[in-house]
């Protein structure tokens, strides 16, 4: 008999193309390789050649380039992962736009709030998405204490905990020299200030205290190297919050968040790299995380993963599905907060963020159960 015909799906893969084969580079390369259905990793470009021509092997990608412009510019591509130096993401991000390309960018934004708007902007009026890598929004555990906030679980936000601990050795932080000042707000408390403004819903902050120093480091102290800090950070809703970060964590990659409120507590993170516990007679342990791309694994592959659901609906013709989550007013709040914090930090004294942007909240405010006030 005549085969019977059997509807398939014509969909095509939503096509890549990465800027920046670096660390993170690479890990979201692979994640989009293998293990991101729907998703095709189309081409790469970074100015070090060895460094993509590894990967491509690796992952039998055709296309490489040493310059960005060829993969910003390939109408075979439909989006652009920008995992470049931070120094570039803005001008990345518009030029992209330009192209047509919706973008995934890792964070910062920009450098400064004039280059992360003038990103946006270009974004906008290309009508392309825009979206941040602020990962933690996406681990299980962080996104599980944020649905408890939304239900009313600990009431109204009064007190914000979140800290960065980089995983360290005994020999101290490796090339110190190499880092450059202000590192340790716009790259890495970032994320501390996504998840605390995140985790307060339609608050915005509004005052900033930092105290930072080179701790770990204290012979580069004279380059600007500051790889120790402590900031505070008042919301528009009152809440307080402390976010916190060190470079040279010895037991390992530690990351929490905790929010206090009128009805209780909710917690998120920790170092372990599972719950299994060891009791001898040395004492009681637990294995701990080396890596961020084995503590936040699941989250950097969910975060890209939404990504390239929203791509497609928009290609689709479908607009309305899969929003950039975090945007570019998420980015936008983050940034403004880092970059009051590096100026309190010099200064010694508060910084209304006001003075470094007017910012609006990025999602509506939290309506407690039960009407609470």
């Amino acid at each position: 008999m005549p085969y019977l015909q059997h509807p398939v799906s014509a969909d095509r893969p939503v096509r890549i193309g990465l800027v920046g084969a670096g660390w993170i580079g690479t890990f979201h390369a692979e994640s989009v390789a293998e293990r991101i259905p729907g998703a095709r990793l189309e081409a790469i470009a970074d100015p070090a050649l060895p460094a993509v021509q590894a990967l491509a092997d690796r992952l039998r990608v055709a296309k490489i380039s040493t310059d960005p412009a060829d993969v910003l510019t390939d109408p075979e591509v439909d989006a652009i992962m920008i995992a470049a130096p931070a120094r570039f993401h803005a001008a990345l991000i518009a030029d992209a736009a330009r192209a047509g390309k919706h973008v995934f960018c890792e964070k910062p934004g920009g450098r400064t709030i004039e280059e992360l708007d003038a990103a946006l902007d270009a974004a906008e009026a290309s009508g392309v998405m825009v979206q941040f890598g602020f990962n933690r929004r996406y681990a299980k555990d962080f996104a599980a204490a944020r649905k408890l906030i939304d239900d009313g679980a600990v009431g109204r936000p009064q007190l914000l905990r979140s800290l960065t601990r980089d995983p360290g050795t005994a020999a101290g932080i490796a090339n110190p020299e190499r880092i450059p000042p202000g590192t340790i707000f716009l790259e890495t408390l970032i994320h501390d200030f996504d998840t605390l403004n995140w985790l307060n819903p339609g608050a915005v902050p509004v005052r900033v205290h930092a105290v930072a120093d080179a701790l770990v480091a204290p012979e580069h102290r004279g380059t600007g190297l500051l790889d120790t800090a402590v900031v505070t950070i008042t919301y528009s809703n009152g809440a307080i919050a402390v976010a916190e970060a060190n470079f040279n964590a010895l037991y390992g990659y530690d990351v929490r968040g905790e929010v206090f409120g009128s009805a209780g507590m909710v917690t998120a993170g920790g170092p372990q790299a599972s719950s299994a516990t060891t009791y001898t007679a040395a004492g009681i342990g637990s294995d701990t995380v080396r890596l961020n791309v084995d503590l936040f694994h699941d989250a950097y592959t969910a975060e890209l993963a939404h990504f390239v659901e929203g791509v497609k609906t928009r290609r689709d013709g479908r607009p309305d599905g899969a929003p950039a989550r975090p945007g570019g007013a998420d980015a936008r709040n983050a940034l403004a907060v880092a970059l009051a914090a590096a100026r309190s930090a010099e200064s010694g004294l508060p910084v209304d963020v006001g003075s470094i942007a007017g910012l609006r909240a990025a999602e509506p405010e939290l309506q407690p159960a039960g009407g609470e006030s």
